[in-house]
C-alpha cells in the first residue's frame, strides 16, 4: 500500500553544511490523505516552509484537521512565465486596455522570457527577488542600462503579473513577497514662457505649424491631436471635444472639453476639410494624396529642429507643461486647469502650482510697491521734507 506524508522540515545549517532534509511525519496521515483522492499518487507532500520544529508539527496538525474537514484543496502547478504572460494580456485585452499599454507590456514580456532562458527557469514561481535584481541589471537592446523610470514600470507592470495569477488562483504562495517598489525622483522637466513658445511658434512652417500651435493653444497630448477629428470641433460652443474613437481612446480615459482660445480658432477656421482629422501630414511616397494622420516621429524631429536654431531645449510634450505653467500663472484654479487637460501627474501639478504661487507673490510685491496709499505719500513726503530740512541747518551751521 502507498506511503503517503508530510514533508520536510527544513532544521537549520550546522557544522557550516547544509544537512539533507528531514522528514516529519505525521500519524495516521496515510489513510486521511488516502481519502482525498491521492490514492494513485506513492507520495504526496505538502512543503510546511519553516525551520522550527514546532512550528512545523503545529502546521501539519492544522493540515490533517483540513484533510478531516474536507477542507484541503491541493495546490496547482505553477503556470509557465510564457502562460502566465498570455493569461494575463488577454485578460486586458478583454478589459478594453489600449494599445499603448498592451506594447508596453509584450515588451516586458520579451524581456522577462529572455532572462528566464538565460537562468533556466520557467516556473512564474521562479520570479522572485533573486529574478527582479537580475531583471534591473538587464541592459536594452542597444546595450545600454535602462532610466531608472523605466525600470520602475517593468517592475510595476511585473508586480500586477504576479498579483493577477495570485487573483486567480493560478499561483499559491507570492513570490515577490517583501518587494518594494520605490518610485523614482522625477526628471526636471524643460518649460517654455510663454514669449519662448511664441518665437517657436514664428519659427514653425506648414505643415507642422497648425499641429504645434494647437498644442500650445489647448495643452493636448500629441495622441490626442493626431487623432483629433472635425466632428470633434464644435464651433458654436467653442470647444474641442476629446474622446475615443474607433480602436484608440485619450490615456487614463480623459474624455473631457477643452475650450477654443483665439488664436486656436483662427488656426482650425483656416484648415482645409477634405480630410477626416483636423490636421494631416504633407503627401508622401506612401501617402501621395496626404490627408492622413500626423506622425508623432516626424513631429518631433521637425520640433527638434526648430528648437536647435532658437538655441532651446524641449519636446512636443513641453507645449502641455508650458500651458498648464501659462494658465497658472495667468490665475486659472488649478480645478479649471485640470478640466481642461485632464489627469496631470501630481508632482508636475504641484511644480507648476508652486511656481504660479511664487509668481503671484511677486506680482502682489511689484504691485506693493508701486501703488502706496495716499496717507502713506503723504507721509513719506513730510518725512522727506523734514529730512531735506534738518540737513540743510546743519550745512548752514558748519559753513558758519
Amino acid at each position: 500500500m502507498p506511503e503517503f506524508r508530510v514533508i520536510s522540515i527544513v532544521l537549520p545549517p550546522f557544522n557550516e553544511f547544509l544537512r539533507p532534509l528531514k522528514e516529519h511525519r505525521v500519524p495516521e496521515l496515510r489513510e486521511i490523505t488516502a481519502d482525498t483522492g491521492l490514492r494513485d499518487r506513492k507520495s504526496a507532500k505538502v512543503e510546511l516552509r519553516t525551520t522550527r520544529k514546532k512550528q512545523a508539527r503545529r502546521k501539519a496538525l492544522l493540515l490533517k484537521a483540513d484533510l478531516l474537514a474536507g477542507r484541503y484543496e491541493r495546490p496547482v502547478a505553477a503556470p509557465s512565465i510564457e502562460k502566465a504572460f498570455d493569461d494575463y494580456l488577454a485578460h486586458l485585452r478583454a478589459e478594453d486596455k489600449a494599445a499603448k499599454t498592451i506594447a508596453k507590456i509584450e515588451l516586458v514580456r520579451r524581456r522577462v522570457l529572455e532572462l528566464a532562458e538565460k537562468r533556466r527557469v520557467r516556473s512564474l514561481l521562479a520570479i522572485d527577488l533573486d529574478f527582479i535584481d537580475a531583471y534591473r541589471a538587464l541592459p536594452t537592446a542597444a546595450g545600454k542600462k535602462p532610466a531608472p523610470k523605466t525600470i520602475s514600470n517593468h517592475l510595476v507592470i511585473i508586480r500586477q503579473l504576479v498579483n493577477f495569477a495570485l487573483s486567480r488562483g493560478k499561483i499559491h504562495r507570492d513570490p515577490l513577497k517583501g518587494l518594494k517598489l520605490k518610485k523614482p525622483k522625477p526628471n526636471p522637466q524643460p518649460c517654455w514662457t510663454w514669449a519662448e513658445v511664441q518665437r517657436i511658434l514664428a519659427a514653425a512652417k506648414n505643415p507642422h505649424l497648425p499641429s504645434l500651435l494647437l498644442l500650445a493653444e489647448t495643452g493636448m497630448r500629441v495622441g490626442e491631436l493626431r487623432w483629433l477629428t472635425w466632428d470633434d470641433i464644435d464651433f458654436a460652443q467653442g470647444v474641442i471635444q476629446i474622446r475615443p474613437k474607433d480602436d484608440w481612446k485619450p490615456k487614463t480615459g480623459d474624455q473631457r472639453t477643452v475650450p477654443i482660445s483665439r488664436d486656436a480658432r483662427a488656426q482650425l477656421e483656416g484648415l482645409p476639410r477634405g480630410a477626416r482629422w483636423v490636421v494631416t501630414a504633407a503627401a508622401s511616397r506612401r501617402y501621395p494624396h496626404g490627408k492622413h494622420q500626423v506622425s508623432d516621429r516626424r513631429l518631433l524631429q521637425y520640433l527638434k529642429r526648430v528648437l536647435k536654431r532658437l538655441g532651446l531645449r524641449g519636446h512636443v510634450h513641453t507645449f502641455r507643461h508650458s500651458f498648464i505653467s501659462h494658465a497658472l500663472t495667468q490665475g486659472i484654479h488649478e480645478a479649471i486647469v485640470r478640466q481642461w487637460v485632464g489627469h496631470v501627474d501630481q508632482e508636475i501639478m504641484r511644480h507648476y502650482t508652486h511656481i504660479a504661487d511664487a509668481a503671484s507673490r511677486a506680482a502682489m510685491q511689484r504691485l506693493n510697491e508701486a501703488q502706496s496709499s495716499p496717507l502713506q505719500q503723504n507721509q513719506e513726503t513730510k518725512d522727506g521734507q523734514e529730512e531735506a530740512g534738518s540737513k540743510s541747518a546743519q550745512f548752514r551751521r558748519s559753513r558758519k
